[in-house]
């Protein structure tokens, strides 16, 4: 008997978060706002708990799903008429290169770093930094980029020398390059410290550098 107010019970949560889903709105996984994650997850653990618990009555998870999907609802419809609101609950998005300046003091307030940029920049198929125009970080967390024009594309990606004025050895060995040619090359281009540069690579035959930002 047990067994099936289990399944009875599983299959009616299941088909009411369906429902429920359904009466969100449409949006892909990666265009989740935080007010989504949390009310999945919560209605993710109220199911769980409404199977677990066989003894108490389903209400007591269908009732907190259904004051989840009203405030939601209500939230959703305060966002469309309210920016400030929407920027809130959703944030807004963060230009992380702007006209190929890396903006460092926007990726430490979103707490995002340079293995991330690459990261993304590579899922687009942005094989060299310096082709990034603009690159912005939406409030979903994906990045939206605009490359520079006429750029020819290679079969070479980004590897930094230095990421915040650390030299990056594995780079370089990968490269075949030393410390005693970088330095040079960097003294010749006017960079007398390493420890002010942010963020280094050499792609193509060419220098991509950016100065660390003077923190805020």
């Amino acid at each position: 008997m047990d067994y099936f107010i289990i399944i009875a019970r599983t299959i009616i949560l299941y088909l009411l978060i369906l429902i429920i889903f359904r009466l969100m709105g449409k949006r892909e996984i990666g265009e989740l706002s935080i007010l989504d994650l949390v009310v999945f997850v919560m209605m993710g653990e109220l199911a769980v708990i409404g199977i677990e618990k066989h003894d108490d009555p389903l209400m007591h998870s269908i009732v907190p799903m259904l004051i989840l999907l009203t405030i939601q609802i209500l939230f959703a419809l305060f966002s469309l008429k309210s920016k400030k609101f929407r920027d809130i609950i959703d944030g807004h998005p963060v230009i992380i290169i702007d006209k190929g300046k890396i903006d460092e003091n926007a990726m430490r307030k979103q707490r995002y770093n340079f293995d991330d940029l690459l990261l993304q920049l590579r899922e687009k198929d942005i094989r060299n930094i310096a082709d990034v125009e603009f690159a912005i970080l939406e409030p979903s967390g994906n990045l939206s980029v605009m490359k520079k024009e006429n750029k020819r594309k290679d079969g070479s990606f980004t590897l930094p020398l230095i990421i915040d004025g650390e030299i990056q050895e594995d780079h370089m060995n990968k490269l075949n390059l030393n410390e005693f040619w970088l330095k040079k090359e960097l003294r010749q281009r006017g960079f007398k410290s390493i420890k002010e540069i942010s963020f280094c690579s050499f792609q193509d035959g060419q220098f991509f550098i950016d100065l660390k930002d003077p923190k805020e």
